[in-house]
């Protein structure tokens, strides 16, 4: 079981070109194959149907499983990967929401 789940929400601005677009997304997926990942998905919202909770609303979504909480600390102070993603798309995006989730037991 992982020891926190990090899951960081994206609405990117409406005024990128087709490159830049393409750029964020290129950077999501190098994110994905972190080695020290237990494991890592990032995607568009699903083509779910529409209902009074759910939030159709970001553009990109990430889910990160970290074995340790500092796998996790090393991710958001140390991680060249990390880095370089804000780096080349801070500029990207308007907004970000993170939600970390600890195991109940």
């Amino acid at each position: 079981m992982p020891a926190l789940i990090h899951s960081a929400y994206f609405w990117l601005k409406k005024d990128l070109t087709a490159e830049d677009r393409a750029t964020f997304e290129s950077e999501l997926q190098l994110l994905t194959q972190i080695t020290y990942l237990e494991r890592a998905f990032a995607g568009k919202p699903a083509a779910t149907e529409e209902r009074p909770v759910t939030d159709h609303s970001f553009d990109y979504a990430t889910s990160f499983h970290f074995k340790t909480l500092a796998d996790h600390e090393f991710y958001q102070a140390g991680c060249q990967d990390h880095a370089r993603f804000v780096a080349k798309c801070k500029a990207f995006f308007e907004r970000v929401v993170v939600y970390d989730v600890a195991p109940l037991a």
